[in-house]
């Protein structure tokens, strides 16, 4: 017995010893990585724009509202450059470029669009603004797809590749349904809807083999939405009728790169160094010279920048300021990232934005599909505490449905995209019950002790009984019965009734172009026209203020933190069962939905659009 204790004493020791090293090994690597990120970082940002420069803008990455720290991410191989920024720094980059007299134009080098479609819209008519300085626009692509040939048309030329394509099929919006997998694994759901709430689709992934009537009748409304939009915005640029390009769709014709010059898609077919050779002719330098494209990245580290941004600060010491708060991601209870919307986080940046006398006007920036209704209401509270003080306008990004149109509801003015998905006013709640499952497939029994005929109400172990589900029902429909009341008290001045608001609502999806039909919202417009408009409210001149954002970026440091945290557990599960982006995105979804605790006002699913 002696032997037994002294060996489990080794084994217990070697194994704290061997902790103790892997720990030490992994933040000696953790600190040389973050070292060698930083290394040279200060001339990083010093980057020198030549004369005839062309700005290079490319969107390989997922297009954010508000830019994180731009000079690192970290991956599984290490720190790499962030390539592209946030729409809020574009937009400056863009306005700065426009009068820069070293940036002769832009080549915008563009594949796939990983953005939302309101985003695009945004940056397409940031560059419709760029235009109006006389500069020119060259487009080239390989591949366009729906989102980036759109981005594309705002161009002077638009270049393909001789063996690429332009994709014009038309728009599709696919959903994955689990109905089948559910009942194979045995698995029980309550599903608790708004009694009305037949748009409310979030739930129906779990409860039906495909789409119900009622959502395809407004997955249909909003898809057409967009792709009306679409079509109108390219019908303008390039002066195709939208009835020739719905013909073109159906027909099928534009599957090669001779055809898309034929029917005017595009404007020349050339390989990339032709593409360069075009830009160098249009800043008008030699064929052998080297031509100066400048990434928006490091546009924005042009070391010309520490001047200009310090005569601002001094210039901002006497100015008012207009609070742009980005409110980005899931909407869940406590505290957020820079993923989510914490009702704490949120609240606190609300809150302190009030308080601060210099603070004149406020814009909240929304792109949320919503989440708890109880974090969402919280937020709704603060909205409400602020617009009495001082104006309050909501900007809304791709996406401000469910609980993101929640916490939008109170505002002065919200301006939408017209390709936005808002609305879905509607809520619900998922309660799993595993016994069946456990019991039929693995044996796995439950029982239990109560002091109270529901004392474990909630537990996944068992279904509920009528009583139950009656009373959770009455909680959902009193959750929602509050929902509408309150964007009818936010949306009076439209003179929405609680009855019309319960008409338009019980979870229907709208774009932004029927939002404002309907009076969901009261303008179209991106976050430029509410600035403007919450500077109108707070009788200010465009010399008496400046933009302040909030929540602040993070140190670098911090960031580092977040992004290891965030990144790793995505690529081991990614990694090692070897599922797809669009898998795990699926099924993050599902988690999603699952873990939050009590009812939910969130967007009815996710689609996707392509």
């Amino acid at each position: 017995m002696k032997e037994f204790f002294k060996m489990m004493a080794a084994s217990a020791v070697g194994h704290l010893i061997t902790g103790i090293l892997v720990a030490f090994l992994f933040a000696v690597f953790l600190v040389s990585q973050f070292m060698s990120a930083f290394e040279g970082l200060e001339d990083k940002n010093k980057v020198e724009v030549k004369e005839n420069s062309v700005l290079h803008i490319k969107l390989d990455n997922p297009i954010s509202d508000q830019a994180t720290n731009p000079d690192f991410n970290f991956g599984f191989g290490g720190f790499s450059s962030e390539k592209v920024s946030g729409l809020n720094v574009m937009h400056k980059c863009l306005q700065r470029a426009a009068k820069d007299e070293m940036i002769k134009g832009i080549f915008l080098d563009i594949s796939a669009v990983s953005g939302g479609m309101a985003s695009v819209e945004e940056l397409r008519n940031m560059l419709l603004e760029f235009k109006k300085s006389g500069k020119f626009i060259i487009a080239y692509s390989e591949i366009y797809t729906h989102k980036s040939y759109y981005l594309a048309t705002v161009a002077d030329q638009i270049l393909l590749y001789p063996q690429g394509i332009a994709q014009h099929t038309g728009l599709t919006a696919e959903i994955m349904f689990m109905k089948g997998m559910i009942d194979k694994l045995d698995l029980d759901l309550a599903i608790i809807r708004g009694s009305n709430n037949k748009f409310k689709s979030a739930v129906e992934p779990f409860m039906y083999e495909k789409m119900s009537d009622a959502n395809r009748e407004q997955t249909t409304k909003y898809l057409n939405a967009l792709w009306g939009h679409m079509m109108q915005g390219i019908s303008e640029q390039r002066k195709i009728s939208i009835e020739q390009l719905n013909l073109l769709a159906d027909s099928l014709v534009l599957q090669t790169a001779d055809a898309a010059k034929e029917h005017h898609f595009v404007d020349q077919i050339a390989y990339r160094d032709e593409a360069y050779a075009l830009l160098k002719q249009k800043v008008g330098i030699e064929e052998k010279e080297e031509l100066n494209l400048v990434a928006i990245s490091d546009y924005n580290k042009d070391k010309r920048l520490n001047k200009i941004k310090k005569e601002e600060e001094l210039a901002n010491q006497d100015k008012s300021q207009i609070a742009v708060i980005y409110a980005v991601g899931d909407i869940i209870d406590g505290k957020g990232d820079k993923n989510s919307i914490g009702s704490v986080t949120l609240s606190e940046e609300i809150r302190k934005v009030r308080l601060d006398t210099t603070v004149k006007a406020i814009v909240l920036r929304v792109n949320s599909p919503g989440g708890s209704a109880l974090a969402s209401d919280v937020i709704w509270r603060e909205v409400v505490l602020a617009k009495k003080a001082k104006p309050f306008i909501v900007s809304m990004g791709d996406v401000a449905a469910s609980g993101g149109y929640y916490i939008s509801c109170a505002a002065d003015k919200i301006y939408a995209q017209p390709n936005t998905i808002t609305g879905s006013i509607g809520v619900f709640g998922i309660l799993p019950n595993t016994e069946r499952m456990l019991k039929e497939n693995i044996g796995i029994t439950y029982d239990r002790v109560r002091t109270n005929t529901h004392s474990d109400l909630g537990s996944i172990s068992r279904p509920l009984d009528d009583f139950e589900y009656k009373i959770i029902q009455k909680g959902v429909d009193d959750i929602y019965f509050d929902f509408t009341s309150k964007v009818a008290e936010g949306r009076k001045h439209k003179n929405l009734t609680r009855e019309m608001v319960d008409s338009i609502g019980q979870g229907r999806v709208w774009a932004g172009t029927d939002a404002l039909k309907i009076g969901l919202v009261d303008e179209l417009g991106g976050l430029d026209a509410a600035i403007n408009e919450a500077a109108k409210r707070a009788k200010l001149s465009e010399n008496q203020y400046y933009v302040a954002e909030y929540p602040k970026v993070k140190p670098p440091f911090e960031e580092l933190m977040e992004s290891l945290k965030n990144e790793s557990k995505i690529e081991i599960i990614s990694q090692n069962f070897g599922l797809s982006p669009e898998m795990m995105l699926y099924l993050y979804n599902v988690k999603k939905i699952l873990r939050t605790k009590g009812i939910v006002a969130m967007l009815p699913y996710h689609f996707d659009i392509h």
